[in-house]
C-alpha cells in the first residue's frame, strides 16, 4: 500500500533529524591523535602529560585514547538508550528528540570550552547519555512506515548514517584546520582549544537540529499507542539482563546477532586505518578517500538495493547475505593482499553492512508491537552500543599482539556465532499484527 504524503513527509523529516544528528557526533573523529597531542602531550601537564609524552608509546597510546573515549561513548549508549526508547513510547518521539537534542547542543558547547582533559570527557558523557535518541528516531521510522514497506524506510536511516559519517569526519578535518587560539591566545584563559572550532560547528549543527525538530517534526506516534504504554507498569529496560527477559525469542535472537555482529565489525572497521598506513602507507588524506568510498558504496546499497529487494528475498535472507559478505571481506584483508584488492575487500565489506543494519533492524520493527518499538528498538541499539564498546578495544590489542593477519582471521571467525543465531530467526510476515 503506498504510503500517504504526511507519512512520507515524516520519514524524509527523521531522515535530515538523523543525518544532522550524526554529521555533528562523527565530525571528532579524525581529530582523536591531534587530540591525543594536545591533552596527553608533553605539554598537557601532570602525570599523564609525563607518562604519554614518549614517542615509543605515542601510536598505541593515540589507539588507546580513541578507543576509550569511543568506549566511553557506548557503553553510556548501551545503558540509557532503552530509557530514552520507553520513555518515547510513553510521552511520544518529538518530545524525547527535543530533550536529548538540546543536551547534546549543550555538551558540544561544553566541548568549545573544554580546556582540559577531564572537561573534555564530562562533554562526552553528557553528550553519550544523550545518544539513545538515535534508537527514538529509529523508531519514529517504524511509526509511519507499513510492515511491508518497514525495510525500505530503514534503509533510508541506513542512507542518513551513511551520509552522516562521510560528511561529518571531513567537516571535522577541515574545520580544525583553524586554532582560533593563533589569532586570540587570550581565550585559552576561558577554555578556548585547538579544537573549539569543530566543537563550534557540532554546536551549531544540534543547535539547528533542534530547531528543525521543533518546527518539523510532527509527532509519530498514536495517543493510543502512547496510553497503551503508560499502561504498562514493567520498569524500564536499562540494564544487562533486560536483553535476555525479552518475551519474543526472535527479538532476543535479532538482538544477539547484532551484538556479535557488531563486535568483529566494530573491531575491524576500527583497525582499518591502521592496516592500510602499515601495509600501504596511507596518509591521512588517503583514510579520509578510503571512508569516502565506504561511504559511497554503503549509500548505493541501503538506498537501492536492500529497498527493492528486502520486499521480494525477505529481511532474514538478505541479513544473512550481508554477514557473509563482511566474512569473505575479513578473510581477504588477513591475506595480506594487494592495494587494489583490498578495496574489493573494502566493497566486500560495504555490501556486508549495507545488507546487516537496516535488515536487522526491520526485523526487530517487524517482530515488536506499535506500542512497544521504542523500547525494542533501544534494546536493540543497546546491543549493539555494548559490542562496540568492547570491540575496537579487543581488535586493538589483537593486532598489537599477533598482528593484522591473526586479528583479521579473528573477526572472520566471530562472525560465525552471528550466523547461527541468525539461522533460527523466523522470516516475519508483512501483515500487520493484531
Amino acid at each position: 500500500m503506498p504510503q500517504s504524503p504526511h507519512k512520507r513527509r515524516a520519514l524524509g523529516v527523521v531522515f535530515f533529524v538523523l543525518f544532522i544528528d550524526l554529521m555533528g557526533f562523527s565530525i571528532i573523529f579524525p581529530l582523536y591523535p591531534a587530540m591525543l597531542d594536545h591533552y596527553l602531550g608533553p605539554d598537557g601537564g601532570g602525570w599523564l602529560g609525563e607518562t604519554f609524552s614518549s614517542p615509543d608509546k605515542r601510536f598505541l597510546v593515540t589507539v588507546l585514547f580513541g578507543g576509550i573515549l569511543g568506549s566511553l561513548y557506548s557503553i553510556l549508549q548501551f545503558a540509557f538508550s532503552p530509557i530514552w526508547g520507553r520513555l518515547s513510547d510513553r510521552i511520544g518521539r518529538r518530545q524525547v528528540l527535543l530533550l536529548t537534542q538540546a543536551a547534546t547542543a549543550l555538551s558540544y558547547l561544553g566541548w568549545v570550552f573544554s580546556g582540559q582533559l577531564w572537561m573534555l570527557l564530562a562533554t562526552r558523557v553528557l553528550a553519550g547519555i544523550m545518544s539513545g535518541n538515535i534508537a527514538v528516531a529509529t523508531a519514529a521510522v517504524s511509526d509511519v512506515t507499513g510492515r511491508e514497506n518497514r525495510s525500505r524506510g530503514m534503509a533510508i536511516v541506513g542512507v542518513a548514517f551513511a551520509l552522516g559519517f562521510l560528511l561529518g569526519p571531513a567537516i571535522g578535518g577541515i574545520s580544525a584546520q583553524w586554532n582560533l587560539l593563533e589569532a586570540f591566545p587570550g581565550l585559552a584563559a576561558w577554555g578556548v582549544n585547538p579544537f573549539s572550532v569543530p566543537a563550534a560547528v557540532a554546536m551549531v549543527l544540534a543547535a539547528a537540529n533542534l530547531a528543525f525538530i521543533q518546527w518539523g517534526f510532527k509527532e509519530t506516534l498514536s495517543e493510543a499507542d502512547r496510553e497503551a504504554a503508560r499502561q504498562r507498569k514493567d520498569k524500564a529496560d536499562n540494564r544487562l539482563l533486560a536483553l535476555f527477559r525479552v518475551p519474543s525469542g526472535d527479538i532476543r535472537r535479532a538482538c544477539s546477532t547484532n551484538f556479535w555482529y557488531t563486535l568483529s565489525f566494530s573491531g575491524m572497521e576500527f583497525m582499518l586505518a591502521f592496516y592500510a598506513v602499515e601495509y600501504f602507507a596511507y596518509s591521512a588524506k588517503d583514510i579520509g578517500l578510503m571512508f569516502l568510498f565506504i561511504g559511497f558504496m554503503l549509500i548505493l546499497v541501503q538506498g537501492g538495493f536492500v529497498r527493492r529487494m528486502a520486499p521480494r528475498m525477505g529481511e532474514k535472507k538478505l541479513t544473512l547475505a550481508g554477514i557473509v559478505f563482511m566474512m569473505l571481506s575479513f578473510i581477504l584483508i588477513a591475506a595480506i593482499i594487494r592495494q587494489s584488492s583490498f578495496f574489493v575487500a573494502l566493497g566486500f565489506m560495504s555490501i556486508g553492512s549495507g545488507l546487516v543494519f537496516p535488515c536487522l533492524v526491520a526485523l526487530v520493527s517487524l517482530h515488536a508491537d506499535s506500542a512497544e518499538q521504542g523500547r525494542y528498538l533501544g534494546l536493540f541499539r543497546s546491543a549493539g552500543s555494548l559490542a562496540r564498546a568492547f570491540g575496537p578495544i579487543l581488535a586493538a590489542l589483537l593486532y598489537y599482539a599477533l598482528g593484522a593477519s591473526v586479528t583479521y582471521a579473528v573477526g572472520a571467525a566471530v562472525l560465525l556465532l552471528p550466523l547461527m543465531v541468525l539461522s533460527r530467526l523466523r522470516q516475519p510476515d508483512s501483515a500487520p499484527k493484531s
